[in-house]
């Protein structure tokens, strides 16, 4: 799959826009999860991947502040992507997160950064 820009945004705010297929989702609901920052320093960027090489970046607006959980939804575009996923966060400080495989069908799926 190649990525080449994803979005993923809060609720009725933003959407995903990503040109790579997500395969194995069958089902038409809206998916969505949880992401909390557990760190000291905004999360900036929440990157997405499936093969931890070619990353695509979502739009998170302002960042989500240290603290804060944000409901983020995935747009239909990717609803015949894979739901395994590679994930990350990069944040205000310069640092980044390690990259964790998460299984984006999963109902009430949370993601602790």
């Amino acid at each position: 799959m190649n990525f080449n820009r994803a979005r993923l945004g809060f609720v009725a705010a933003f959407s995903i826009v990503w040109s790579g297929p997500l395969s194995n989702v069958s089902h038409a609901a809206e998916f969505s999860f949880t992401a909390t920052n557990t760190t000291s320093s905004a999360i900036t960027e929440v990157l997405v991947s499936e093969n931890r090489s070619d990353w695509g970046y979502f739009d998170i607006g302002a960042g989500i502040k240290p603290g804060a959980t944000a409901n983020l939804v995935w747009d239909q575009s990717t609803n015949s992507d894979s739901c395994a996923q590679w994930v990350k966060a990069t944040y205000a400080d310069g640092s980044e997160s390690e990259p964790a495989k998460f299984d984006f069908c999963e109902d009430g799926l949370e993601i602790d950064f």
